[in-house]
């Protein structure tokens, strides 16, 4: 069994003992320890509201109640949101004015697992400091309950996701007409949890009739590995292929990363997700771009075409990007996984923003899928791992890489997330995972074989 503590949230599989695993009495534990960090912050007396949502995976209704069943015996008044995605959780969060949320998903993790992302009032993950006096809290069980008459409430809201929907429109870069009047046929597969719901109700608010459905129905009950990478999506690259789609669109259970298909079958590329709809949001509102260590050089590129705009790289982790994003004033951003961040509407990967204003774009450009993407600099990601055992110490193992290559000419070293080594020719990056017990090893090149000559390279070190 795990449960993994770290930036990106609470995260276990289901079963086991305490503390081995997400077993209720860590559900519970963690949850009251963020209502209580939250009610620091409130003056005495006044009560908390806070915002809970959830994917649908199998183990989600009774991490729910648990959920809210803590918070309500902490004295918050809940609201409830039913199943959901983490960005419409998010927007939630912000429209109901609320002092925080919890949404209950393990975003890309197989089924056995489910999570507890915090979220801060701006409907934002909160930070690793806070994270870090959460898990204090926890730990030292320093929380306290209150009385029966200042017990919290629930309301329910089953609306976000339409309300969600409502504000992606709104967007001035979101052309309704444009995306209707091109008749687009789109496949959609959403792994069986919220997706089936948000997906297919935003497509036809966008004017496209002609949907074929794949794993749409919430059931939890997942088709095939939930992570949106190539050899997870052979069903839809065949259904689009087969039924003369325009555009295939993947999201994962809780709908914060976006993958797209190409009219041929063809996976567009997880990293272009980002580079086709910075480009767009570029062409039309011209200012900085940011994404991960770990993704593509290709929105540097692309960010390069406009005159004025900079590119900058964060280290891994939606809250270390919306950080630099606000720093540098950044228009777009996101990360290389199919992850879209559109400050316009709001600073959280968003797939339902990036369906909008890609299908915008494709409408714009009168172009098939495939042609959009050649229009964008050929890199190629090899992505590897190397399992942890409890005998590596994996910092010092990093820092001898970083040491060793920060001696060798034509070398760049970056260690502020592990250590990413740039080549005049490419980069690799290795860091710990925040939610499995691995070192991630992603490189890139112009081509397959030189992106895995540097990873191989450079894992034959490890």
């Amino acid at each position: 069994m795990s449960l993994i503590k770290s930036i990106s949230g609470i995260r276990g599989t289901i079963g086991g003992r305490p503390g081995e695993g997400l077993s209720p009495i860590d559900v519970v534990k963690f949850s009251s320890a963020f209502a209580t960090f939250l009610l620091r912050g409130k003056a005495d007396g006044a009560k908390l509201k806070m915002v809970v949502g959830r994917d649908a995976r199998l183990s989600g209704a009774m991490v729910d109640r648990l959920v809210v069943g803590a918070l309500v015996g902490m004295g918050v008044d809940v609201i409830e949101t039913g199943l959901s995605t983490t960005p419409t959780t998010e927007m939630a969060v912000i429209n109901h004015k609320a002092d925080g949320g919890i949404i209950i998903t393990a975003s890309h993790n197989p089924i056995q697992w489910n999570a507890l992302k915090l979220l801060n009032s701006r409907g934002e993950f909160i930070d690793a400091e806070e994270g870090a006096e959460v898990l204090r809290l926890a730990d030292k069980d320093d929380y306290s309950y209150a009385e029966v008459h200042d017990l919290g409430s629930v309301t329910e809201d089953l609306t976000t996701i339409d309300r969600h929907i409502e504000q992606v429109l709104a967007l001035k870069l979101v052309d309704r007409e444009a995306i209707a009047a091109a008749h687009f046929k789109v496949a959609v597969d959403a792994v069986n949890s919220t997706g089936g719901i948000a997906i297919p109700r935003l497509l036809r608010a966008l004017g496209v009739t002609d949907i074929v459905e794949l794993n749409c129905e919430p059931t939890g009950r997942f088709a095939h590995n939930p992570e949106p990478i190539p050899q997870n999506l052979t069903q839809i690259s065949s259904a689009v292929a087969e039924n003369h789609c325009d555009l295939g669109i993947v999201v994962d259970p809780d709908v914060d990363r976006l993958a797209l298909v190409c009219e041929t079958g063809e996976m567009f590329g997880e990293e272009y997700t980002l580079v086709s709809v910075a480009d767009y949001v570029l062409q039309h509102t011209p200012g900085n771009t940011v994404s991960n260590l770990s993704s593509s050089r290709a929105l540097r590129d692309v960010t390069a075409r406009y005159s004025g705009c900079q590119y900058n790289a964060a280290a891994v982790g939606e809250v270390n990007v919306t950080t630099l994003m606000r720093a540098t004033h950044a228009v777009i951003g996101g990360e290389g996984n199919g992850g879209v961040i559109y400050p316009e509407l709001h600073y959280g990967r968003d797939a339902l923003v990036g369906v909008a204003l890609f299908l915008t774009l494709l409408a714009k450009k009168k172009m098939k899928v495939s042609e959009l993407r050649r229009t964008y600099p050929e890199y190629i990601i090899s992505k590897n791992r190397i399992d942890l055992t409890p005998d590596i110490d994996v910092d010092v193992l990093l820092a001898r890489l970083a040491t060793k290559y920060n001696a060798m000419e034509g070398c760049d070293v970056t260690t502020i997330d592990g250590v990413k080594i740039d080549f005049a020719d490419g980069w690799v990056h290795l860091r710990k995972s925040n939610t499995e017990p691995i070192i991630r090893v992603y490189s890139e090149a112009k081509d397959e074989s030189r992106a895995n000559e540097l990873a191989k390279q450079v894992m034959a070190e490890v």
